[in-house]
């Protein structure tokens, strides 16, 4: 049970870290260089495994984003991949030139610009399925593990997102 102040407000909670825990953290133990490397790693990985289809892992995610969902706004796109414009539209124009995705004006918001798959591009999915297990597998986790983290790794974005914005605001 939580600890009440005499006035009968609740009290702060203990903290999670102490500040004597992070001072002894060595390199070796931080999670920021374990998700860092992780990352790294898992990109590697899916660079090999998008060799034969001619993909970086950027427009990958891309593709699946359209896969899932059909057509979607370039901000909407952005948005879940957490890509900024600087860096989705020079990928957009790659995937067009390579005959993958159209770009279209949105009939009733002339400012939206509506992002499809191609013929082509429906085509790749059937491929692709082959680079989602070829990377499962070299990940050496069960499905159910794989979701797990997934939980884990969201709720940590989300309060580092959180935190980002209370600490941008203070």
């Amino acid at each position: 049970m939580d600890a009440a102040t005499e006035d009968g407000r609740q009290a702060d909670p203990a903290p999670l870290v102490t500040p004597e825990e992070a001072d002894a953290l060595s390199l070796d133990d931080r999670l920021c260089l374990a998700l860092y490397t992780a990352s790294r790693s898992m990109t590697a990985r899916y660079r090999v495994a998008l060799e034969d289809l001619g993909l970086t892992y950027p427009q990958y995610l891309v593709m699946v984003l359209l896969w899932e969902d059909g057509s979607v706004p370039v901000g909407r796109l952005g948005e879940r991949l957490s890509l900024e414009s600087s860096t989705l539209s020079p990928l957009l124009k790659r995937l067009e030139t390579m005959g993958l995705i159209s770009r279209t004006r949105d009939r009733a918001d002339e400012r939206l610009v509506i992002i499809s798959l191609t013929k082509a591009g429906r085509r790749m999915q059937e491929q692709a399925g082959a680079v989602t297990l070829e990377v499962c597998r070299a990940s050496g986790l069960t499905m159910g593990d794989a979701a797990e983290l997934v939980s884990e790794l969201r709720a940590l974005d989300g309060r580092l997102r959180e935190s980002t914005r209370q600490a941008r605001s203070a």
